[in-house]
């Protein structure tokens, strides 16, 4: 008889399913204390802030939050205001979280967009097209 215990490390290639749903609920929280304007700090609350995506870290002490100013204006200073924020930011998460420990919060650009319209404008090139066409070389639609 095989023991079924619980597996304490993820040794996959992605993030676990907890991983993931951690992630996701840090997400929706530091997205409605930002929406809301819970900081004390007026430099950020007048800024509107989208979180793409939180990564967890496998032992769920680092949390790496995806942001991105709307319109994608003053990027720079986005990031700044949250890590001077991070600590607020932290306890306001943690208050709506189930965990036991509130993970360290880190701040990164999404890039997300930007290799969107990357790989859109490589997609509308013309030897991208040629080359991607759904008809074999040789043969013609005519046929």
């Amino acid at each position: 008889m095989k023991f079924m215990g619980k597996n304490k490390f993820h040794t996959g290639p992605g993030p676990s399913q907890r991983q993931l749903r951690v992630g996701e609920t840090i997400r929706r929280a530091l997205s409605d204390v930002l929406a809301r304007g819970d900081v004390h700090d007026t430099d950020l609350n007048r800024l509107s802030v989208t979180v793409g995506e939180v990564r967890v870290s496998p032992d769920l002490k680092i949390a790496t939050a995806y942001v991105l100013p709307l319109g994608g204006q003053g990027r720079d200073e986005v990031i700044a205001l949250l890590a001077r924020n991070k600590g607020e930011l932290r306890r306001l998460v943690a208050k709506k979280l189930t965990l036991k420990f509130a993970p360290d919060l880190r701040f990164q650009l999404d890039e997300t967009f930007d290799r969107m319209d990357e790989t859109r404008e490589m997609l509308n090139r013309a030897e991208v097209k040629r080359d991607t066409s759904t008809v074999p070389a040789g043969e013609s639609d005519t046929e």
